[in-house]
Formats: structure tokens, C-alpha cells, sequence
């Protein structure tokens, strides 16, 4: 199956040199190019596009904004957004998961970098570098608890509730940046048991994918980040 891929850029340039990359690839292939983020939703349903390389930074309505969109409408439920930062250490980052993204990729990142992030986010897996996971997006939701949000982790850890004590113990794993297959190794299980345990703790906890599994575990309490 070819994934059909949207730019989202403000710089023509760029859009330019990721349609190379992108079409340069057997399985994928850009569908359309948008110029701002309200472009970016209205091209992601109208082409059916499964996964969105969207910059946070845009005129008008901005990558943060467009994301909010496409994760909060139902026939966009199937479309992943893997953010572009210029750096990957920054607010914007945990920002991008709270509002839906599957990950983020730095521009400064290697082509073979950007071509497996888009295999990634379309297989529903979370992009998440080990830097990210297991250090800024702990500290950033433990310093992020502002008014409103009070009622998110109460929420959240009232839904923790429903979840069996292993799939509890495999959403702390997710958490910490480990792989379905590391997961298998720790816990001494098959990578299939894994992948159905995080399959029906994203359902339980109402995640669309394994990012949004991460942000979930910090917010609740579940996972709390440690002491540098």
C-alpha cells in the first residue's frame, strides 16, 4: 500500500525538497502541499492523506492549530501528523503531542530520518526520540500543570482504573521510549501480546496512538520523571 503524504510548510523551498525525497520512495508518494494550516486540514480530507508532515510555524493558523483539527475530527481519524521543529528541544514539542501529533522530527534530520518517520507514524507507532521520551516531555508535563489542565490528569487517571495490572505495567514501558519488541524481551512475552495490550489500553484510555499513550502516563501520575 502506497502512504499518501501532505506537506505543510510555509516555505515553498522546503515543501520542494521533501516532494523529491518523498516521491523518490517506492511506497510513498506527496499528495498535496499545503502553505498553512487551515490549507492543511481541508487538503488532508479532500486527498485522503494518511500521513501529515506539518511545521509548527505557519501564517495564519499554525501546525499546533491544524493538528488540534485533524485529531479532533472523526473522518480524520486515520491521519497521522508528524511535526517539523527547528529544534527538538522546546515547549512546542510537548505541545505537538497534546495536540494529537504522532511525534516530531527535527528539519535538521537525515532524509532516511524523515522516510522512517512517515513509515512510522502510518504504521500508528509514536515517533519519539529517546531524548524526548525519556527526559523533555517528562520534564515539560511534571512543570506544565496549569489551571487548564487540573481536570485532564484527574480524568485520565480515573480512566488508569480500567486497565489490567499488566497492561498498567506495559503503558509504563511505552512511556519510557521501549519498543513493542523490547517490551516482549522485558516482560517475557511474544511482540503479538504486546501490541494487543497497548491496543486495548489506547482503547480504554481513549488514545490515538502511542504517543498520546506517553503524554497519558505523565499527566496521570503513572509515570513520573526522575530527578536529574
Amino acid at each position: 500500500m502506497t502512504i499518501r503524504v501532505l506537506l505543510a510548510d510555509d516555505q515553498a523551498l522546503l515543501r520542494s525538497a521533501f516532494r523529491v525525497l518523498v516521491d523518490s520512495e517506492p511506497d510513498m508518494e506527496v499528495v498535496a502541499e499545503a502553505a498553512d494550516g487551515a490549507q492543511a486540514v481541508a487538503l488532508a480530507r479532500s486527498e485522503r492523506a494518511d500521513v501529515v508532515l506539518m511545521d509548527i510555524r505557519m501564517p495564519g493558523t499554525d501546525g499546533l492549530a491544524a493538528t488540534r483539527m485533524i485529531s479532533a475530527d472523526p473522518d480524520l481519524s486515520g491521519v497521522r501528523v508528524v511535526m517539523l521543529t527547528t529544534f527538538e528541544v522546546d515547549e512546542y514539542v510537548v505541545q505537538s503531542l497534546r495536540a494529537g501529533a504522532s511525534g516530531f522530527l527535527g528539519k535538521g534530520a537525515e532524509p532516511e530520518e524523515l522516510l522512517n518517520a512517515i513509515r512510522i507514524a502510518a504504521a500508528g507507532e509514536a515517533l519519539l526520540s529517546p531524548v524526548a521520551t525519556k527526559g523533555l516531555i517528562a520534564k515539560f508535563l511534571a512543570q506544565s500543570g496549569g489551571s487548564d489542565l487540573d481536570q485532564e490528569p484527574r480524568a485520565h487517571s480515573e480512566r488508569l482504573a480500567a486497565l489490567t495490572v499488566r497492561e498498567r505495567e506495559v503503558l509504563v514501558l511505552v512511556a519510557g521510549g521501549h519498543s513493542n519488541d523490547e517490551i516482549a524481551d522485558r516482560l517475557e512475552v511474544s511482540p503479538l501480546t504486546v501490541k494487543t495490550h497497548v491496543n486495548r489500553a489506547m482503547a480504554k484510555l481513549g488514545a490515538r496512538d502511542r504517543a498520546q499513550l506517553v503524554v497519558i502516563a505523565y499527566e496521570s501520575g503513572l509515570v513520573r520523571p526522575r530527578a536529574e
